[in-house]
């Protein structure tokens, strides 16, 4: 059928997709946020046009591998046509006809997508998806044995600090239709989540989890729920990627399942460093998809670099650079196609990480730096002692000397095992050995280069790079010949690691020797049976549990031990659930002891865990702070303060009336307090705390300005987060608004339509002068900077994605 007949077919398939889309809608427009009817509804005419598709316009059979790439082609698609509905409706657009906005926003693409999924060639041989279903088995079981030791495994520093508490807000927040959540300002120096990054909230898979963790509302089971899922696309990919270079099924699978359950990944990422591991999850199907354009449609490649891209974690965006460049060393296909695709990846970048160095000027943790410090940064010997399970390197990290978990550990055979292999079926050439090669330097330092941090966070993409080689140098089958040479070689790395481990920490000499002793037994396995794969995936599961039994908790990162139940947490602190609360407290001062039983958590929250309360607290962690604040308050990065921010707020230029703060928490630890200011009452005094109250109800409850000098407002009223309007009058010359907004780039401020200058205090809060006037309107709004252009760039890279599906397109090779 020729494409002018397809495309007819295909707007008369849109026009009952639309049909079905708006009955759907309209049907839960009534019941839920329009955002959310939106999405659903798009769902539901996904899988309509799916089949109608197939059927249809293109003529071809439905089949289990289109069903599940179609709606993954559309995804970036629907996104895009949801921020053209949330847009429509921002401007003021009719909620009834903003679905129409954001379908015809996207129907050029839809077709190119549409066509290129269902008429393409298979993207992997048959019977490797039936092996990935197990693979993704096999990783989900894995990723539960942690938690027989440790419940808390996955909900650890950071996950419990910054990541599980924020992905509630921002779930609530999408049920509510407030999106894009591009600023939280409830969360003060954590709120700008768009300078943020690492929450991704332009990946659509990200915002799904977000509604999966208010659902779940136990933060502990959220964080495994969703850190499984991820562990279970890291396996699935691996294995896909390693079948791409000739692996066969059973050996992937095995590095499939090694990978996530390797020690930086399980015990780092997983456990705590989520961002790291979301944005790694894609890496390897962004590998294997770039492989295969000639087989997967180039826009289904952009989608999965998309995907890895707005994860927000630039370690993934240096692999993923490094695997395109790889890719055209390796050659074997047109190298013109690549780097155009690079070219449409490449424009992503803008809106994920464009607000980061923009906030910069403002940050006040930006880590835009060059040195060496040692920490986290990996010895040579540290790297290749990679397959002891109780090796634990000596490696600088949080305040010791030497790690408490096995970080460089990648697996059980990776190292016995290679004195048996047949190293010719390995292609050097090939993007594999330049990415083991490039990050085997960059794990060996310096520990601060610009946004990148801490070298060992590099070793788990070296891992992947040197699963592939395995992968494929297992496949050829361990070679025999000269028997007893091979046999002394692979004793005697096991016996040189044995002595490295027991040099790093002398004490741990019993577990050492337990794990020689059983990954010797497991090499015999693998030289005396002919089911490799089998007992590669046996040794994995073994290995792994003695390992979370030894060590089930990551000492070298921070722990919170916070409370996991969300309706617990709020009833615990419902009285302070009414306006902003400034807490005055330091971590460091709180004995352990209350730590480990929680009962510090019934006073005072750190982190974002008050999101998770449903406070407004200036609290927070992040990793983008703004300095102004920090330098009047001392906040730290995860909320902690010093003795001088409770003197701070009652200064005569009213810090906590700008703040708009209704109660302040002071630890006495800290700093005591014998009597409220003038305006306050003391609401509670205990052991640990005093709570104070503001008296009045404060000024201009419906919106957030702080204090208004040389004018009178009639009224203030807040839009969600990035909008608010002031009527005033009587303006003098030096009339100014300052509201409880910390002033980051990309405020504009107009009076009656006219642009007027807008600044920031000395606590770094949003001030914005007015023209002498005797009355006018304010409309103040915020946007990241460069927003309209990232979006516009975003749209081109998709459509040049779109058109190298639609376009053969040759190149040297």
């Amino acid at each position: 059928m020729r494409r002018g007949a397809q495309l007819g077919r295909f707007a008369l398939v849109g026009g009952a997709n639309t049909t079905v889309h708006c009955a759907v809608y309209f049907g839960l427009f009534a019941l839920l946020p329009y955002l959310l009817a939106h999405v659903v509804a798009t769902a539901v005419a996904t899988l309509c046009s799916y089949l109608l598709n197939c059927r249809f316009t293109f003529g071809v059979p439905v089949k289990a591998r289109t069903l599940l790439l179609f709606p993954l082609a559309n995804l970036a698609l629907i996104g895009l046509s949801t921020a053209a509905v949330a847009g429509a409706v921002a401007v003021g657009v009719d909620p009834v006809l903003a679905p129409f906005v954001g379908g015809a926003a996207v129907l050029p693409a839809t077709f190119v997508a549409s066509r290129a999924v269902l008429t393409s060639q298979r993207g992997a041989p048959r019977g490797d998806w039936p092996v990935a279903a197990g693979v993704a088995a096999v990783v989900a079981v894995l990723g539960q044995i942690p938690l027989l030791v440790n419940p808390s495994f996955y909900f650890w520093d950071d996950s419990a600090a910054q990541f599980l508490p924020m992905w509630h807000r921002l779930g609530e927040r999408l049920l509510a239709g407030d999106w894009p959540l591009a600023l939280d300002l409830d969360s003060w120096m954590g709120g700008n989540l768009a300078a943020e990054a690492l929450f991704g909230i332009w990946n659509p898979v990200h915002l799904l989890d977000f509604l999966l963790v208010v659902w779940i509302g136990d933060l502990a089971i959220a964080a495994a729920v969703v850190k499984t899922q991820f562990l279970v696309i890291l396996g699935v990919g691996t294995f896909l990627l390693c079948r791409s270079y000739g692996a066969t099924r059973g050996i992937a699978s095995a590095l499939g399942a090694a990978l996530p359950v390797s020690g930086f990944v399980l015990y780092f990422q997983a456990g705590s460093w989520a961002g790291g591991l979301m944005g790694l999850a894609w890496v390897p199907w962004a590998w294997w998809a770039l492989r295969g354009t000639d087989r997967v449609p180039a826009f289904v490649a952009w989608l999965l670099c998309f995907l890895c891209v707005s994860a927000g974690d630039p370690y993934s965006v240096l692999a993923l650079c490094l695997v395109f460049v790889g890719l055209l060393v390796e050659g074997g296909r047109s190298r013109v196609r690549l780097v155009l695709l690079g070219v449409a990846v490449a424009a992503v970048l803008p809106l994920v990480y464009g607000p980061v160095l923009s906030a910069s000027e403002v940050g006040w943790r930006s880590g835009y730096a060059f040195f060496n410090i040692g920490q986290l940064v990996p010895g040579i010997g540290d790297l290749l002692n990679a397959s002891l399970p109780s090796f634990l390197p000596q490696i600088p990290t949080f305040g010791t000397f030497r790690m408490s978990v096995p970080g460089t550990y990648f697996a059980w055979f990776a190292v016995p095992l290679l004195a048996w292999l047949d190293w010719r079926a390995v292609r050097w050439r090939s993007c594999a050995v330049v990415l083991a090669g490039c990050y085997f330097l960059l794990c060996l330092g310096p520990s601060n280069l610009w946004l990148f941090r801490w070298p060992l966070r590099n070793v788990v993409v070296l891992h992947l790079a040197v699963a592939v080689l395995l992968a494929v140098a297992l496949s050829g089958g361990l070679r025999t010949d000269r028997f007893k040479v091979r046999l002394a070689c692979s004793a005697g790395s096991m016996l040189v690691a044995g002595y490295l481990a027991v040099a790093a920490w002398p004490a741990q000499a019993p577990k050492h020797l337990v794990s020689l002793l059983v990954v010797g037994v497991l090499v015999l396995l693998v030289l005396r049976t002919r089911m490799l794969a089998a007992v590669l995936h046996l040794g994995t599961a073994c290995v792994l549990a003695l390992q979370v039994l030894w060590f089930p908790v990551n000492r070298d990162i921070a722990a919170y031990n916070f409370p996991t139940d969300v309706g617990e947490l709020r009833a615990r602190f419902a009285p302070l659930n009414t306006g902003t609360v400034v807490q005055i407290a330091d971590r460091g001062l709180i004995p352990p002891e209350q730590i480990a039983s929680r009962q510090a958590w019934s006073r005072l929250l750190f982190g974002n865990m008050p999101a998770a309360a449903g406070m407004a607290n200036l609290v927070s962690y992040t990793g983008i702070g703004y300095d102004a604040l920090h330098t009047e308050l001392c906040l730290n990065y995860f909320g902690a303060t010093c003795p001088h921010a409770y003197d701070r707020l009652w200064k005569p230029d009213g810090l906590a009336d700008q703040l708009r703060a209704e109660h302040v928490v002071v630890q006495r630890r800290l700093r005591e307090v014998s009597a409220a200011p003038e305006g306050w009452r003391i609401a509670r005094r205990d052991p640990e705390v005093v709570v104070l109250s503001r008296e009045a109800p404060i000024a201009w409850p419906e919106g957030r300005l702080g204090a208004a000098r040389g004018v009178r407002v009639l009224d203030d009223v807040q839009h969600g987060q990035v909008q608010e309007t002031v009527r005033f009058a009587d303006a003098g010359e030096r009339s100014e608004l300052v509201f409880a907004r910390l002033a980051w780039p990309g405020y504009r401020a107009e009076v009656d339509g006219r642009p007027v200058p807008v600044g920031a205090t000395e606590a770094g809060l949003l001030r914005v002068s007015l023209p002498s006037s005797s009355n006018g309107v304010l409309a103040l709004s915020w946007s990241p900077p460069g927003f309209a252009w990232h979006i516009a760039l975003l749209c081109v890279g998709a459509a040049l994605a779109a058109v190298l599906s639609a376009v053969p397109l040759r190149g040297s090779r």
